[in-house]
């Protein structure tokens, strides 16, 4: 088993009210240009807040480059202003809901990961809101 040491949190960066569900992200992720094996995601949260698997927790994703390696991804649908001119945070109560449970469960699981946002390792708005601050009483648990 990999060790884990991050849970990075990023967006699909698709208009505010737009779904997205793990397999049109899978298409994204498999088809050219990127032609990668699978989804790059190890989960994926719908607007809803339904919670869906993509790649699986034993491999590794391909979601944050340098830091794959050690790292669980999560992604929500949305991020972007309708307009598609500004990053967002458009977490729905739903998602935002999905999201805090799946971090504690991934905490528990996992108790020396911490929680951060993909642009905390990259320049990119990503996933549009500061995770780490937002979470940073999960990580420090």
């Amino acid at each position: 088993m990999r060790e884990i040491t991050k849970i990075i949190v990023h967006c699909t960066a698709t208009p505010e009210g737009r779904e997205v569900d793990v397999e049109e992200i899978r298409k994204w992720h498999t088809e050219a240009p990127r032609s990668w094996s699978d989804i790059g995601y190890h989960f994926h949260i719908k607007l809803d807040g339904t919670l869906q698997e993509g790649r699986p927790i034993e491999r590794t994703g391909a979601h944050c480059a340098g830091q794959n390696f050690c790292s669980i991804g999560i992604s929500y649908a949305g991020g972007m202003t309708k307009d598609m001119k500004e990053a967002k945070d458009t977490r729905t109560e739903a998602q935002k809901d999905a999201l805090l449970d799946i971090l504690h469960e991934l905490k528990e699981q996992y108790p020396k990961a911490k929680i951060y946002g993909h642009r905390d390792f990259s320049v990119k708005a990503c996933p549009s809101f500061d995770a780490r601050k937002e979470y940073e009483f999960i990580s420090n648990c």
